[in-house]
């Protein structure tokens, strides 16, 4: 059986989204299947051990990677929850080689700035243990970035704003899940975010309401990658029963 007879379908409403603001409730029933316990157990035990080998890579190999798998990886990040329902997201999928030669360009001068003193030396003793410095191969190596934007406020067709709502909060959601979702299909990542962005929304064109929230390259693991020695805290230092 040929891999593409196995995509997804649409989904069974596959109406556009339209702005709903001050429009009455209109509830739909939602009857979600209920699995067994023993296999919900079994789920939740397999996804913590593969999520466990989730590690932040900063050497990537050249390779093409499926961008079917990369696209439906940003489908997954986008039925995240958010503030009144708006979405307040866009997604940048950058394959251009020389768009990526840009970025990386305009990335690792304001990181020069960066790790020259803006940072101070707080900031910088707590990146010391992940061996970062300035120079950010990454954006070029890996084959593919997800820029994502957060849109601060919906412009309307006339011009017009609509404010947003919880935005940092959905888009740090939608890339949570995002990362989730590459790491299961088998890809690597990288959250970078230099400071300031403002470079981003100049080079890909994005309009006024949008503000760049991060810079993820995608792809596989170079062949001689390393990552740093870090342990996770355990559960029952992030957990609190009441």
């Amino acid at each position: 059986m040929s891999h593409s007879m196995n995509r997804p379908q649409e989904p069974r409403d596959a109406r556009s989204w339209t702005p709903v603001h001050g429009q009455p409730y209109r509830p739909v029933p939602y009857r979600p299947e209920r699995i067994p316990a023993e296999e919900s157990l079994a789920r939740a035990a397999e996804l913590r051990e593969r999520m466990g080998r989730r590690r932040t890579v900063r050497q990537f190999a050249g390779d093409p990677v499926p961008e079917q798998v990369v696209k439906d990886a940003i489908a997954c990040a986008a039925t995240a929850p958010s503030g009144a329902h708006q979405q307040p997201w866009t997604f940048v999928l950058v394959k251009d080689p020389q768009v990526r030669r840009r970025i990386r360009a305009a990335a690792e001068g304001e990181e020069r700035v960066s790790y020259a003193g803006r940072l101070g030396e707080e900031w910088l003793a707590a990146l010391r243990p992940l061996g970062t410095d300035e120079v950010k191969p990454h954006l070029t190596d890996a084959p593919q970035l997800i820029v994502v934007f957060q849109q601060r406020y919906r412009l309307g067709a006339d011009g017009s704003r609509r404010k947003h709502y919880y935005v940092d909060e959905s888009v740090g959601i939608a890339v949570g899940m995002l990362l989730s979702a590459l790491h299961l299909s088998g890809l690597a990542a990288l959250v970078h975010t230099p400071s300031p962005m403002r470079f981003l929304q100049e080079v890909l064109g994005r309009p006024a309401n949008e503000k760049a929230f991060a810079v993820i390259p995608v792809g596989y693991p170079a062949a001689e990658c390393e990552v740093p020695d870090l342990t996770r805290k355990r559960l029952n230092q992030v957990i609190v029963e009441i």
